[in-house]
């Protein structure tokens, strides 16, 4: 083994290194955070100045209904779309470690037996033991392993992103269900509670006709009124065993019924901040994985252009070569050798051409769909304050309705009974208003309560 020309390799090497780090500066770009859409465009009211955000509150702080925490726990612990999540986490997680150890040489052990044909006469051993170490690193001069491992890392925090946005929407799907089966059971609850009192009056105008203070009309027409009513029910309670299935399947268990409190009940325990615009974007994690996908294709753009220079590769092999096991440490027997090299692609089928074309095509694909997650980001943000605003001021006009409703229906039927200035069909016509203005108050509360749920997940909420 020469020492000095390993020495001479060696200086020519660094040398090398120097002169090409030189003029490889601006070979990869380091990459710009995006900032989005005009924040402020994002609010058409532009109200939304608050420097609380109810995005920050854990799930358990907002919904105070213990039987749905229940819920939700469930579902964050056995809903499959969330393992499906937690499974890529774990793929990107070992791509990023991979692409940490491509900065590091490679190493090698090759040990073989060579079996040697001898003519009869010789003597000696026909076999020579071989035991050789291979070493392989390549110079990250242009920034070509460094971009790939940027590109990695993005990769895994997009799916980290991905994994907080599978469990926000959970979270929300889960809520939104929930509160539609309580409005389902409350409609149900008043359609029976309706059809109880329509049976009571088919009677009633029974024993009216016979008194000659209605005719046969009205009392026909009141046993259709109570099977208007009864009709309804068997859609009511196949809305319910579709909602309960469909939380069934949001919570990872099979079909079944759902333990759940009463819509009366819910009250949101906490005042609707928006925050301000900027911080939509700390908080939705949709938005972060968007712009982590412009990050990814951003560093394999520099991995393409960084394809065009040549690689600076250093190999290196030592090792023992004898015919004798007993000469281990035999100098004669080791052998050692390092070479450097530069590979500069010169015609490559077009295909570095290519890779930095389709790079730049997918990059700004990416940044074309980011741009559109936080234009929808901001739609779903005022929508939801708009429609929780709408509820809210449909509460008192929907509770005074529901009362002159309920007026008119004992006085028309009081009227009934002493007055011929009415008839049946006017009893009919405020009993139906009545029907209808207690079942849109039940939508009423339920479009408040998924306006809020909307809100919390549109800003981000669900993932803490």
């Amino acid at each position: 083994m020469n020492v000095k020309n390993t020495s001479v390799a060696y200086r020519w090497l660094i040398i090398s290194i120097i002169i090409i780090a030189l003029g490889s500066c601006k070979v990869t770009q380091p990459y710009q955070q995006q900032k989005g859409i005009a924040g402020d465009s994002l609010y058409r009211n532009g109200s939304a100045t608050d420097s609380t955000n109810i995005a920050n509150l854990s799930w358990k702080q907002l919904f105070s209904d213990t039987v749905l925490q229940g819920l939700i726990q469930e579902g964050i612990t056995n809903n499959l779309d969330l393992k499906v999540a937690v499974a890529r986490i774990k793929g990107a997680a070992a791509n990023f470690k991979q692409s940490q150890q491509a900065l590091l040489p490679t190493l090698s052990a090759s040990p073989s037996v060579t079996a040697q044909k001898v003519a009869s006469t010789q003597f000696g051993n026909p076999y020579n033991f071989t035991l050789s170490l291979n070493s392989g690193w390549e110079a990250d001069i242009w920034g070509k392993l460094s971009s790939a491992k940027r590109a990695t890392l993005a990769a895994l925090l997009k799916s980290d992103a991905y994994k907080r946005a599978v469990q926000t929407q959970l979270v929300a799907n889960i809520a939104t269900d929930y509160y539609l089966l309580l409005a389902y059971d409350a409609q149900l609850q008043v359609t029976q509670k309706t059809l109880a009192l329509r049976k009571e009056e088919v009677e009633t105008m029974k024993v009216l006709k016979e008194s000659d203070v209605v005719t046969g009309a009205a009392v026909v027409q009141s046993a259709a009124n109570r099977y208007s009513v009864e009709i309804t029910i068997p859609d009511l309670k196949r809305s319910i065993r579709e909602t309960e299935n469909a939380l069934s399947v949001l919570l990872g268990r099979n079909p079944d019924s759902i333990a759940r409190a009463a819509l009366d009940n819910q009250i949101i325990s906490t005042e609707l901040k928006t925050g301000v615009p900027a911080q939509l974007l700390a908080n939705r994690p949709d938005v972060q994985q968007a712009e982590l996908q412009v990050r990814n294709s951003f560093e394999l753009v520099n991995v393409a252009r960084a394809s065009f220079y040549p690689a600076l590769t250093i190999t290196a092999s030592g090792g023992w070569s004898s015919a004798n096991l007993g000469q281990t440490f035999d100098a004669s027997s080791i052998f050692a050798n390092i070479t450097a090299g530069l590979l500069q692609p010169i015609f490559n089928q077009g295909l570095n051409k290519q890779r930095l074309t389709v790079a730049k095509a997918n990059q700004e694909e990416y940044l074309a769909s980011f741009k559109k997650t936080v234009l929808t980001a901001g739609q779903e943000v005022s929508d939801a304050l708009y429609s929780y605003t709408s509820a809210v001021d449909k509460e008192t006009l929907r509770a005074q309705q529901i009362a002159y409703l309920q007026k008119s229906v004992d006085y028309t039927k009081e009227l009934l009974k002493y007055s011929s200035a009415t008839n049946y069909t006017d009893v009919l016509t405020s009993e139906q208003s009545l029907l209808a203005a207690q079942l849109n108050s039940i939508s009423d509360k339920l479009q408040k309560l998924t306006a809020m749920v909307t809100l919390y997940a549109s800003l981000g909420g669900g993932w803490r």
